[in-house]
């Protein structure tokens, strides 16, 4: 730090039900840094915010803030209130600036909200926008954002990032969102295990970072076996006799082995992930929905004018455009909840819908997790028809044992969406409808998210203004751009920015297309015999793996087993996390090596 920071932590330590969420945690934000702060869904990100804000006291260490130094919060769910926006927005200014109403005026115009609007009544993205204005407004030295952009639309999105990348002050933000990290971060802070680490690099080479602390934490993991193995040796040779001189060396044995076992389990706990999957059900229609010269409007509002698409069985949707353009009427319109005022919409036989709700109703907050997964029946949940114990089907979506009873209030926003998810999953369904699924999410669930989605074969409609996501998952995307203008685009989302005749933004200057680079000769025709033999005994191994899943699957699934044998079912669990891993692995290793094999055929 080449100046004093703005604001430092040092050695917090934070616990929370009596267990450590931090502990030891020392960082610091510079005048004029741009940091993402990221984790994993119940890490404690928005917890640490709140410490950084000085909203939550730590129960030892130090919080050092500079003299006169302002301080701006957009929480992830912000409490709105106030007779009017205005006066809503204007709480974001000091007691002694308030009747500074052009500077409320300024910032309500950039965020495109009327300043006498009742809060109560915005919707979702609207009283977003409303939160940022407040944290803006104030012209602060510190802003610390938690998820600013869940529920804004695109173009919201894209004038965010530009006002954040000309913010002069210091920013900490939390997102799901990687492009808008990767666009506006140049350090991060990655907390872990109650562990924060600082990089002076953005949230583009996280991954390359987050990979390099994982293979020095085996080495350190390897290493520290070989030491184990060394004492223990030493240990069955001589304590006895040198027991008085040796004591010393004896408890250096046991810390030893303590700190072997908490950096195995820190690994270990590091290393979860969801395991999501989701049953397509029976076979829909070849035809799921078509769409003729569909027109709707409510009042002088117009949703769709003279709209027609066909989307087809394994088609991947999604739906894109500015908050209170219509996408949810459209959505509606496609799924035959709402009647078009012209046109027709057919449906495809044997449909089985999903519904995955962004404002997470269907979620009761005063119900536990394990009723709601169970709907109040027993201790069994039916995933994709078959019976299976509530807490290990808990355990798929990384929810502790210790979580079952923990009421639906309680969770974090990205624990509500897993929970949402892993209702929704265990029902067959060949029509999966998602509105805004990645907010909240962390990214590793969201990466597994994508993946699952992927494989799905049914057919997918998503609204999301996530444009990574969009643009790794879906087929097509319909833009719904207001006043009725409704397109279809063949693509991700950057495909959509490149033929939309009419960008509401103008396009990055153009340049020349490199020339490509002459091919190279191929340096050999065929794989390797160490490839080619392996290539050949992979599809055995793919089928192993399998059948051992399918065996460890109805083992857990027998209700009774959690209650008759707690270690069989942990044994069980356990192997079948390992082997759905060693599958993924060389599912992933034939696939390589199969597509090398087709390339050097050519």
């Amino acid at each position: 730090m080449a100046s004093p920071p703005l604001l430092a932590l040092r050695d917090v330590r934070l616990t929370f039900g009596g267990n450590p969420l931090f502990e030891g945690v020392t960082t610091w934000i510079g005048r004029g840094d741009k940091t993402c702060l990221v984790g994993r869904n119940g890490s404690g990100k928005s917890t640490l915010l709140k410490v950084l804000a000085g909203e939550v006291l730590p129960d030892s260490g130090e919080r050092f803030v500079q003299p006169g130094t302002r301080i701006a919060v957009l929480p992830q769910d912000p409490v709105l209130a106030g007779a009017s926006v205005a006066e809503y927005v204007a709480g974001g200014l000091p007691e002694d600036e308030r009747d500074q109403t052009y500077r409320v005026a300024a910032v309500l115009e950039a965020v495109r909200l009327e300043s006498d609007r009742d809060p109560a009544c915005l919707s979702g993205g609207e009283g977003r926008r409303a939160a940022l204005a407040r944290a803006l407004v104030g012209e602060p030295d510190l802003l610390l954002l938690d998820e600013p952009t869940n529920h804004l639309d695109l173009p919201t999105i894209l004038w965010l990032e530009q006002a954040l990348a000309a913010f002069a002050g210091a920013l900490v933000v939390i997102s799901h969102d990687r492009r808008f990290l990767e666009t506006l971060s140049r350090q991060t802070l990655w907390l872990e295990r109650g562990q924060v680490r600082r990089s002076e690099q953005g949230f583009a080479a996280f991954p390359a970072w987050q990979e390099e602390v994982y293979a020095a934490e085996e080495a350190e993991l390897a290493r520290m076996d070989t030491r184990l193995r060394q004492e223990m040796h030493w240990l069955a040779r001589g304590v006895t006799a040198r027991r008085k001189r040796n004591m010393g060396r004896l408890r250096a044995l046991q810390g030893l082995r303590k700190d072997r076992g908490e950096l195995l389990q820190a690994k270990t706990a590091g290393a979860r992930q969801a395991k999501l999957a989701v049953d397509a059900g029976e076979l829909s229609g070849r035809l799921v929905i078509e769409a003729d010269g569909v027109s709707k409007r409510f009042g002088e509002t117009v949703v769709a004018q003279e709209f027609s698409t066909r989307i087809l069985r394994g088609d991947r949707i999604g739906l894109i455009g500015p908050n209170g353009a219509g996408k949810t009427s459209l959505l509606r319109l496609l799924t035959g909840e709402l009647a078009p005022d012209a046109g027709r919409v057919r449906l495809g036989t044997n449909l089985e819908p999903a519904y995955f709700d962004q404002r997470r109703e269907r979620l009761d907050p005063e119900r536990s997790v394990w009723d709601t997964l169970t709907d109040g029946r027993g201790d069994t949940v039916w995933v994709r028809g078959r019976p299976q114990h509530v807490v290990g089907y808990m355990k798929d979506f990384l929810f502790s044992e210790s979580q079952a009873r923990t009421p639906v209030k309680a969770l974090s926003g990205g624990e509500r969406n897993r929970l949402l998810l892993a209702k929704l999953l265990a029902k067959p369904s060949n029509l999966l409808i998602l509105d805004e699924p990645t907010n909240d999410l962390d990214m590793d669930t969201l990466d597994l998210l994508e993946d699952v989605l992927a494989e799905y074969e049914g057919t997918l409609l998503v609204v999301s203004h996530d444009r990574d996501f969009l643009d790794r998952l879906v087929t097509s995307v319909i833009a719904v751009e207001g006043g009725g203008d409704v397109q279809e685009y063949a693509g991700g989302y950057s495909d959509y920015l490149q033929q939309r005749p009419a960008p509401a933004a103008p396009p990055p200057p153009r340049r020349d297309a490199p020339r490509p680079a002459p091919a190279r000769p191929k340096a050999t025709t065929r794989l390797s015999y160490k490839d080619s033999r392996e290539l050949d005994e992979l599809p055995g191994r793919i089928d192993s793996l399998a059948a051992e899943i399918v065996r460890l699957e109805a083992q857990l699934a027998d209700p009774g087993l959690y209650g008759r044998d707690r270690a069989a079912f942990d044994r069980a669990a356990g192997r079948l996390d390992e082997a759905r891993a060693e599958l993924g692995r060389a599912e992933e290793r034939w696939l390589d090596l199969e597509t090398r094999r087709e390339e050097l055929a050519r």
